[in-house]
């Protein structure tokens, strides 16, 4: 996945189609089972080793509380699983101490049933200020001086309350002690991704079966949407892109059919247990011609040059660079001209399914064990085709190790 798309789906035009998709009729596909069964939720234990790191972290760079609003950090940290709106629920997580979650005074009971880590609880009502309440809970702890951090994702207006209700505090980025602890995902997480990897290439054999003349890239999703449910996988996208608009990355919303000797580029993923998985698989409907195969192939050698380049204490943006070389050897490109290469190789990837850090030009960061990215370098020819394939790894002792592996051949596009 080169972007977040999550309301691509199988595009406009069968989104909702796909979207209607659920419960006991998505249930039903013959042949398939659910395989997540031995999935294992976070530990308390490993929530409360989140809460010590981030402390220490926090320490280290001399903050006294992060703020966290509702969505991916806040799940990770505390277990509360919320979406974000207006109303806000966040977490302020000391750098002493338990954790407090301010949530609106009605949502209490809900957001108690997925706190998983020691936390106060304090509430708002309609007519009341979040921010005051924080505000007030800081100062009774005396953190409301020094440094407070802020989760990079936390919004404008969030940040700006709690701002002037603090003028005294001096607000900074808290990207780098999140990062030190989301970036680095534990054996629990990595078997979580497992699963969801292994649904979606289930889902995919599944899908390439049924895949028919005359489908539309809507009919082609939605079956792929029904097995990801059979096979015990909660749908994040299913995007399918057919001949000519392959070459769009993220497609058109024009109505796309199956038609013999055309591409098929399917890019999916799922969520198991709040983990994901994000894999593209492309195909011809019938015989590749020498130009598709051609292409493919580079395409699989590009991906190859991407996971050998990939090494612990390797800057992340090298792996960028060895692809764009090849590329770009073969007469693509140049940089991220067209045909070529028009986005970053790859993407951090996690309980989103883009984070941080990324395969691309300039990214210093060294690749360290437990990170884990996206390997995505397709080849693009405007009003042609495209070609994508993308499997995730992940980085050990020793190297890079795949969750789905790579097919080999336009033959046997699944492997």
């Amino acid at each position: 996945m080169v972007l977040d798309r999550r309301n691509f789906l199988t595009g406009a035009a069968g989104a909702g189609l796909v979207l209607s998709l659920g419960g006991a009729a998505a249930a039903q596909v013959e042949g398939l089972s659910k395989i997540t069964g031995g999935a294992v939720p976070i530990s308390p234990q490993e929530r409360a080793a989140r809460m010590a790191k981030i402390q220490r972290l926090m320490k280290a760079s001399g903050l006294s509380a992060l703020v966290v609003e509702a969505g991916a950090s806040l799940t990770y940290f505390t277990g509360v699983r919320w979406w974000r709106s207006e109303r806000v629920t966040a977490a302020i997580i000391p750098v002493e101490g338990e954790t407090l979650i301010v949530t609106p005074h009605f949502e209490e009971p809900s957001v108690r049933e997925t706190l998983a880590v020691p936390a106060q609880v304090r509430v708002w009502q309609e007519d009341e200020d979040p921010a005051l309440v924080v505000a007030d809970w800081l100062k009774a702890r005396k953190l409301a001086a020094g440094k407070i951090g802020v989760e990079e994702t936390v919004r404008f207006f969030v940040h700006d309350g709690l701002a002037r209700r603090m003028p005294d505090v001096r607000f900074v980025s808290g990207a780098d002690v999140v990062r030190g602890c989301r970036m680095i995902k534990s054996p629990a997480e990595l078997a979580l991704m497992q699963l969801a990897a292994d649904v979606t290439m289930a889902a995919y054999r599944y899908t390439h079966g049924k895949v028919e003349r005359g489908m539309s890239h809507a009919d082609v999703g939605a079956i792929m949407h029904k097995a990801t449910r059979a096979l015990g996988g909660s749908p994040e996208f299913e995007m399918v892109l057919v001949g000519p608009d392959a070459a769009l990355p993220h497609g058109s919303e024009k109505p796309q059919v199956v038609r013999e000797g055309e591409i098929v580029l399917m890019d999916c993923g799922c969520t198991v247990e709040g983990y994901q998985s994000d894999i593209s698989r492309t195909f011809v409907f019938g015989e590749p011609t020498a130009a598709q195969r051609k292409v493919w192939n580079e395409v699989a050698r590009g991906q190859q040059i991407a996971f050998e380049t990939a090494q612990v204490g390797v800057a992340a943006g090298a792996v960028d660079d060895a692809v764009r070389r090849y590329y770009e050897s073969l007469g693509y490109g140049p940089d991220y001209g067209l045909p070529g290469l028009s986005h970053r190789t790859g993407h951090g990837i996690g309980m989103e399914g883009h984070e941080p850090i990324n395969f691309v030009r300039g990214e210093a960061t060294k690749l360290a064990p437990g990170m884990c990215l996206s390997n995505e370098p397709g080849l693009y020819l405007p009003g042609r085709f495209g070609v994508r394939l993308e499997d995730c790894l992940y980085m050990t002792e020793q190297g890079p190790r795949w969750f789905s592996t790579p097919p080999t051949s336009i033959d046997r596009p699944m492997g």
